[in-house]
């Protein structure tokens, strides 16, 4: 199939779409189940402790992140983390993390549409004069008094 490239590499990637499978070597090893060892996995309790493992740790990990979302730290990144832990292991887990993948970069490519963009921007800086005047007011009418030491007006 002639597509007007002189790349050598389209060559490569129709034959690597016509192999067995449909997706190139290296996507292969991306598919849903398991990534623990082959050693593990050949022993039954072996498989059954490393899954437990897994799981404990990738909960331990969630955890340590709920417990910083009102807290300071990272707890939305944590979160995912521990996710990511589980999704070395359980199918569920890395059907919730590619379905998180998808929205996370769905809403990156609108808010990087220009339209979008403009409006965020404009709103900021809306909110942003809204902020100064009421603050300007505020110092204006009470100066540098903490609200709670304002007496009478």
């Amino acid at each position: 199939m002639n597509t007007g490239s002189d790349e050598s590499g389209e060559a490569v990637m129709a034959a690597e779409r016509s192999k067995p499978g449909g997706a190139p070597e290296g996507q292969q090893d991306q598919g849903l189940g398991s990534r623990a060892p082959e050693f593990v996995k050949a022993r039954r309790m072996l498989h059954l402790s490393w899954q437990v493992g897994v799981f404990v740790i990738g909960l331990a990990v969630v955890a340590a992140g709920i417990v910083m979302l009102p807290l300071p730290g990272p707890g939305w990144v944590v979160i995912f983390g521990g996710m990511a832990i589980w999704a070395t292991e359980f199918v569920w887990a890395q059907l919730v993390l590619r379905w998180t993948k998808r929205k996370v970069t769905e809403a990156a490519q609108r808010a990087l549409d220009p339209k979008v963009r403009r409006r965020n921007i404009t709103l900021t800086a809306i909110g942003l004069v809204i902020i100064a005047v009421l603050t300007g007011v505020y110092l204006w009418k009470f100066g540098f008094e903490m609200p709670w030491k304002i007496k009478d007006q």
